[in-house]
């Protein structure tokens, strides 16, 4: 029981022993009435009064010691003894007559002094920080989604801010936009001769209208793979927390409408790939929003390889940057069919780095969403879905940890095929060794119901969301032959003549 002795009472209230407790409330109640007493010592309400603090002082004496901590009592418990210590120094030096003789004047001065100590305000204790191990679990972002049927559903019937929050929601705008970005890095990373060049910018490949093409047909096709993924999934969307705040399931939009909108940005997507970038590329586009709505949606409450079906729907969009990118080699030959052209882009030597950056994307999934799933699984159990990591934990722990393994032979493949240069084996080894060691946490934790597994999935997750742009732009810092053309453009630029002509210039000597 957390008591508080106060040294020197008697000089407060007559009668009460040196060895007392009383709670610090008790004090200023006391303190208050110190004054009332001496002064109406004779009178029956002074006994009154007496008698009353007294029994609200032996009270006190049996609270239990939690009561003060919920009131701040143990960070300012110091300071209240050490300004009790002073006062009394303060007032014996004023009285050299023993305790007895104390006036009532200077009883009353030095109960005063002691309220205005309990008076004064304490600093508010700093609030410590609280380890991963003791601390509340942190929780998963909210899904862009549902924050933007939030955002639809307070504003006006039928406005236009409520109507473009409910379409841009069924689009699920942060998986499209990574799909983008994909799609956009491996388009930059296509090894293209004379880099930096102006001869580079006549190909249709490198054109600024192209990219506009690609970016916008790319963004269409995964819009409209992930309304129909709403469409089919909406009644086991409403049994989980993650996503029962998506459009479908609030009614803020009808499923003829969510339809018709799916089909409009096919269609328009497909379009755009085709005529404005090349066939292979929007074969490709719709080949993975008929694969990801039609297989990998219905798969996931069927068995656990629908993981694997959604990891290659991930690494399709690389595939569909390397040969919009890769069109500029057939496009100045003479024409030739569908599968001609599929096949220069897709299965000749040149596309061995798209095949890469699909694996890439393809390894990448797993840490990622079994990292993301561990937390919610049993919701998944529950919403119908037979995923790996409600049927086997332990397994999904280590399927994240074997695919985040494989992302280091991969960079290095990416080095070996000339697509980087040698350096980025080394710094997409540190990014690498990241993920991997968070993997690996997430492997040890067993994948059960500690707490411990469920911090080491948030920890394996950010670490996946951090990775795969950072993995990306070092390969785009690192491509090859990159700083060679700069180094040759700024040499230019400085008025020094270029080795290459020099060298053409010596064997021109020679020969004459």
């Amino acid at each position: 029981m957390t008591r508080l002795r106060l040294l020197g009472w008697p000089l407060l209230t007559p009668g009460l022993s040196e060895q007392s407790s009383i709670c610090t409330r008790c004090v200023r109640k006391l303190g208050e009435k110190q004054t009332f007493t001496q002064r109406l010592a004779t009178s029956a309400t002074a006994r009154r009064h007496i008698s009353g603090s007294r029994t609200v002082r032996q009270t006190a004496q049996e609270l239990d010691g939690r009561y003060f901590l919920a009131n701040g009592f143990e960070s300012r418990i110091a300071g209240i003894r050490t300004n009790w210590t002073e006062a009394r120094k303060v007032q014996t030096d004023k009285t050299a007559a023993p305790a007895k003789s104390v006036s009532i004047e200077t009883k009353t001065t030095t109960t005063t002094t002691t309220d205005q100590t309990l008076d004064t305000p304490s600093p508010r204790p700093r609030r410590r920080r609280q380890s991963g191990t003791d601390g509340i679990v942190p929780e998963l972002p909210q899904d862009a989604s549902s924050a933007l049927s939030s955002i639809a559903a307070s504003a006006a019937p039928l406005s236009f801010r409520r109507r473009m929050a409910t379409y841009l929601a069924l689009t699920k705008p942060r998986l499209a936009f990574l799909v983008v970005l994909t799609t956009t890095a491996s388009y930059s990373l296509y090894p293209v001769p004379s880099l930096l060049s102006t001869a580079a910018t006549h190909t249709p490949s490198l054109s600024s209208l192209t990219l506009l093409f690609l970016t916008t047909g790319t963004f269409s096709t995964i819009a409209c793979a992930n309304t129909l993924n709403m469409l089919f999934e909406s009644n086991h969307d409403a049994k989980m927390t993650r996503t029962r705040n998506r459009p479908l399931v609030r009614g803020l939009v009808s499923s003829r409408a969510a339809a018709v909108f799916a089909l409009a940005a096919g269609a328009v997507g497909t379009g755009i790939l085709w005529y404005g970038v090349n066939p292979t590329t929007a074969m490709l586009g719709a080949a993975n929003a008929v694969l990801y709505a039609c297989i990998y949606t219905p798969l996931k409450r069927i068995h656990p390889v629908n993981t694997w079906i959604g990891a290659i729907v991930g690494g399709i969009p690389p595939l569909m940057g390397w040969c919009a990118a890769g069109g500029h080699y057939i496009t100045s030959s003479s024409p030739q069919s569908l599968a001609d052209e599929a096949s220069a882009l897709l299965f000749s030597p040149a596309s061995a780095g798209g095949w890469l950056l699909a694996a890439l994307l393809f390894a990448w999934q797993f840490p990622h969403f079994n990292a993301l799933a561990h937390p919610i699984r049993h919701e998944y159990f529950a919403a119908g879905y037979r995923m790996l990591v409600s049927l086997n934990p332990r397994m999904n722990t280590r399927v994240a940890l074997r695919y985040s393994l494989l992302m280091f032979p991969i960079c290095i493949g990416l080095s070996y095929v000339n697509v980087t240069d040698r350096y980025f084996v080394v710094t997409s080894s540190a990014i690498n060794g990241w993920m991997a060691y968070e993997a690996f946490r997430f492997w040890r934790s067993g994948g059960g119901e500690t707490k411990t597994a469920v911090l080491t999935a948030r920890g394996l997750f950010w670490a996946s969301v951090w990775h795969l742009p950072l993995v990306l732009v070092l390969a785009m810092a690192h491509k090859k032959g990159l700083w060679d053309g700069v180094y040759r453009s700024v040499k230019g630029l400085l008025g020094y003549p270029d080795d290459e002509e020099d060298e053409w210039e010596w064997v021109d000597e020679d020969e004459n």
